[in-house]
């Protein structure tokens, strides 16, 4: 009887010649999708309230309350939060502390420099109204919600609006935690529709933050100037550095951690070492055999899931920074040090010891991310995106008399008459008796 060919690995082992492919990451949804949340948004924007009705019926099979609102009055949201177990709100409020302390640290003084007769400076101030999404209905995320409201708050945003297709306890648990002020139960296209237009009952916001499936994906991306977003997320990725420091049960846990999010997220670990790469693979399979999530982080890694095998350290760390990870875990040798050369990751996980999923839940550093490449150019969230800032800009009087030449050149330069005339305005301008000041005199020369 001949001997049965091997079954396939569920992750495949890749040369890093080979790896090339694995960096492809588009961002784009489904035929039709931006199509049809286009319609959807122009709709909301015409016949407001209405429409967000409609559409909450189809997709989510909720009719809006008595009073034509989605809105979950503060009693019974409070009820419902108040049903989640001890435990699970501890860990909430732990989560929370450290998330806020963490962002506290990022709070944006204002800037104030003065030279040669002219101040300038930069001044930050939180924006006035946010909306944060969160993912409802099967889904709990409560981590998300204190990921995008805690920081709105520490940076001084006065109202947080959170939507959502449908909260558990506790997601209402953190948002109580976090200091949402207002919560609607829609969500899709429509909910990112209401934010940004604002209707009768949904107040228009300045700002949305917050993860989603591609139709909220979408939406986000097509109202951005309309309104300021966060980033239009893609699928979750983890890619793991590692050498043999690394325990092999480890690095399969957290390929499957990242795996189990949807069967799109991405989970690659490269490594120097064949035996490595080898024991993780065994350990994946081994693991999944009792995973709940099992079929959905199977797909993932048979679809988007790989081992590379780098030739050195430096084509390890090359790879890394083409690739721009949401997660970069560093299960190495001195990676504190290596990660100087890490330049292009969400977040950089150091050591052994640190995984990617307490990052997520309690570590206290924001888990909102750039994906599919963004970390080439993109920050976490934080404080900062909260803040708008405004330059100043003061002038006083022999700095604008001598600065009026050079301006009015570079007007000139650039065809700009008035401008030169503005600038040359103030170069010959008269002081009044009470201080004030009269334009040049009627033949006067500027």
């Amino acid at each position: 009887m001949p001997p049965q060919a091997p079954i396939s690995p569920i992750l495949p082992i890749l040369a890093i010649a080979e790896a090339g492919r694995l960096l492809d990451r588009s961002t784009s949804f489904a035929d039709g999708v931006d199509h049809k949340v286009r319609a959807i948004l122009d709709d909301v924007r015409r016949r407001g309230d209405d429409a967000v009705a409609d559409y909450t019926r189809t997709f989510d099979g909720r009719a809006p309350r008595d009073d034509g609102s989605y809105e979950l009055p503060a009693a019974e949201w409070h009820r419902r939060a108040a049903s989640v177990p001890a435990g699970v709100l501890a860990a909430l409020e732990l989560a929370a502390a450290r998330i806020r302390a963490f962002h506290e640290a990022q709070r944006i003084p204002d800037l104030d420099v003065c030279a040669d007769g002219i101040r300038l400076g930069l001044r930050s101030r939180p924006l006035a109204r946010v909306g944060i999404y969160v993912p409802g209905g099967t889904a709990r995320y409560p981590s998300s919600v204190l990921m995008t409201a805690l920081p709105a708050k520490v940076a001084g945003v006065p109202e947080v609006i959170m939507v959502t297709p449908g909260p558990s306890a506790e997601t209402l648990a953190a948002a109580r935690i976090a200091g949402v002020d207002r919560i609607f139960e829609i969500g899709g296209a429509q909910a990112v529709a209401a934010l940004s237009y604002g209707t009768a009952t949904v107040p228009r916001v300045d700002k949305i933050v917050g993860p989603g499936n591609q139709w909220v994906a979408s939406a986000k991306r097509q109202v951005y100037g309309e309104v300021d977003i966060d980033s239009v997320a893609g699928p979750s990725e983890v890619l793991i550095l590692a050498d043999d420091v690394a325990p092999p049960a480890w690095v399969a846990a957290d390929l499957l951690a990242q795996a189990e999010h949807d069967s799109e997220a991405r989970a690659i670990l490269v490594t120097t070492s064949r035996s490595l790469a080898e024991a993780v693979v065994a350990e994946v399979a081994r693991q999944l055999e009792d995973l709940p999530r099992r079929s959905i982080a199977e797909a993932a890694l048979r679809r988007y899931g790989a081992v590379v095998l780098a030739t050195s350290l430096d084509d390890a760390i090359e790879f890394a920074n083409r690739y721009a990870p949401e997660h970069l875990e560093l299960q190495l040798r001195d990676a504190r040090a290596l990660s100087e050369r890490l330049t292009t990751s969400g977040a950089i996980f150091l050591g052994t010891w640190a995984s990617e999923a307490a990052g997520d839940y309690l570590a206290g550093a924001n888990h909102v991310l750039p994906t599919g490449g963004a970390a080439r150019y993109a920050s976490p969230l934080g404080v900062y995106d909260y803040i708008k800032r405004t330059s100043l800009i003061e002038y006083d009087r022999a700095a604008a008399e001598r600065d009026a030449e050079p301006i009015a050149l570079l007007a000139d330069v650039e065809g700009l008459e008035a401008h030169g005339r503005s600038a040359l305005a103030r170069r010959q301008a008269r002081v009044t008796d009470a201080g004030g000041l009269l334009p040049p005199a009627p033949g006067d020369k500027t």
